[in-house]
């Protein structure tokens, strides 16, 4: 492969000198006879309008040159000291442009004849999705473009195999790049394509906003940081009770009593980069009881998933409990909090409870859904994802265990999120598997054997559409089976074991044990 580093003005220079200024000076003369000169004509397809381009010209004047397109007389009409053809748009194809030159002494010079091989059809284009990269890391596109020229991009350039295949670089930094394939007669097609970045992975722990206001809860955690343990600490900024965990500027957070001021979050963000760590905001989105209750009682009732018979669902969650993820107040002010977060310098936005209410789907009702949940879901991801990574955060979704085989009991549907999150976060506890799950006699007692079989699942779902990491929520808490080092270590094997090196503990009491965490 050939490559240059051009500017886009020199892109366009080479594709002109190909399709035009690489014509030649034609002489249409035998020795001693009178002479006609046509440039503008290259000897490689054209496109429709290369007569624009044509000139006629003769040492022995102009009079009485003569020219024919395909059997008919073209008009020519003075142009400086050359004769331009008067002509539209060519249809594709060959066509036969014959000029006489003026005549001699011994009488008429034959015509020459020149092929002209109209192209009107631009090449095609295919590109690859391009691997994603590590924030700051160069990458690289690759595709096939046949029939072209030259594929450029950002400034690169190259010509592409015989068989049509290229590779261009990109430059680190880049977030989009318009790939364009130029043919010999000046046609382009060209795509737009996104380069993703890669996620750099995570060993975490969970702290609410009321653990990090806690020195007794905090303290143990950040020495889990100094000592190598984990690299990330995963901080609410929404949690489940529809709090927010710092004073939020977001206007309908403040007038429904949404924040608490548990921290402030540009000191404690700071503090945690200091301290070498990135930050998780977790933003629990549609479990939402403050604005659930705030809007049914000022009359917002769309706001709040409803039963068949118009009252607020509750499902055992509460009243007010869930929001409707299909109306565009509750939409916009979770993506306003997640713009928020990310603008202050949490380095990911993690939603949770990005799904429907569990429970029998014809029992609900969400006002103004015009899709199925599952769709719903995405696109509020995707719409939430183009704010997030405005602002240089990346965008993730915590999901239930059972997403990646029944993803309709709670909508969520795996490779339609995966297309517009960063990684997924299986919630893959042992403690939430029913006896025989995936093969598993006992999954709370086998710890290492349901969660690689279950991740397996989510990570090929995640890449169906791409390529979404995986990083599993694995459990730190104790239900029927004590849990303590070993049982969690065996989940992190587990997911070692599949090629994920990145995990997210859980435990609402936000105590880990040290133990369970080998220093890296």
């Amino acid at each position: 492969m050939s490559r240059f580093h051009l500017s886009p003005q020199w892109i366009i220079a080479i594709v002109s000198a190909t399709a035009v200024a690489a014509a030649v000076a034609i002489p249409l003369a035998l020795p001693d006879r009178p002479d006609a000169i046509v440039t503008g004509v290259p000897d490689h397809p054209v496109r429709p309008d290369i007569l624009d381009q044509v000139r006629i010209s003769s040492p022995h004047g102009l009079d009485g040159i003569v020219a024919m397109l395909d059997g008919e007389r073209l008009p020519l009409h003075p142009d400086g000291d050359a004769l331009r053809p008067e002509a539209g748009l060519l249809d594709e194809g060959v066509h036969v442009l014959a000029v006489s030159p003026p005549p001699g002494m011994f009488g008429d010079s034959e015509p020459t004849r020149i092929v002209l091989r109209v192209d009107a059809t631009p090449p095609e284009l295919d590109v690859e999705p391009p691997e994603p990269v590590k924030p700051g890391s160069a990458g690289e596109i690759r595709g096939s473009a046949p029939g072209a020229a030259l594929v450029s991009a950002a400034g690169e350039w190259t010509r592409p195999a015989p068989d049509g295949s290229f590779v261009l670089p990109v430059r680190a930094g880049t977030n989009t790049v318009t790939v364009v394939a130029h043919d010999e007669a000046g046609n382009a097609t060209s795509e737009e394509v996104p380069i993703a970045l890669r996620h750099p992975g995570m060993r975490a722990v969970h702290l609410s906003a009321s653990a990090w206001a806690s020195p007794e809860l905090r303290e143990p955690v950040l020495e889990l940081v100094r000592e190598g343990r984990i690299d990330t600490v995963q901080l609410d900024i929404k949690d489940e009770s529809g709090q927010i965990g710092y004073a939020s500027q977001v206007p309908l957070a403040q007038e429904i009593g949404a924040n608490t001021g548990l921290y402030d979050a540009r000191e404690t963000l700071d503090l945690l980069h200091e301290e070498g760590v990135r930050v998780v905001g977790r933003l629990v989105a549609f479990r939402d009881p403050v604005l659930g209750r705030a809007s049914w009682e000022e009359g917002y009732y769309d706001r709040v998933v409803q039963t068949t018979d118009g009252r607020a669902w509750s499902g055992g969650y509460g009243d007010y409990s869930f929001t409707n993820f299909a109306d565009p107040d509750v939409r916009a002010y979770n993506i306003a909090l997640a713009e928020e977060a990310a603008e202050l310098g949490f380095d990911d936005i993690l939603y949770d409870y990005i799904r429907r209410p569990d429970g029998d789907l014809s029992a609900m009702v969400f006002p103004g859904l015009v899709s199925t949940p599952e769709e719903a879901i995405a696109s509020f991801l995707a719409e939430s994802r183009t704010v997030v990574r405005r602002h240089g955060a990346f965008q993730g979704a915590s999901v239930f265990g059972i997403a990646a085989t029944r993803p309709e009991q709670i909508a969520q549907d795996i490779p339609a999120m995966a297309e517009h999150v960063d990684y997924v976060a299986p919630m893959v506890y042992p403690s939430h598997w029913g006896p025989g799950e995936y093969g598993v006699e006992d999954p709370e007692s086998q710890p290492y054997d349901i969660t690689v079989r279950s991740l397996a699942d989510f990570r090929d779902l995640a890449r169906e559409n791409g390529h979404t990491e995986v990083i599993p929520w694995l459990q730190a808490f104790s239900l029927t089976v004590e849990y303590g080092p070993d049982e969690i270590r065996a989940q992190i094997e587990a997911a070692e074991d599949l090629g994920i090196d990145s995990f997210l503990l859980w435990n609402a009491a936000c105590r880990y044990d040290p133990r369970a965490l080998p220093r890296t």
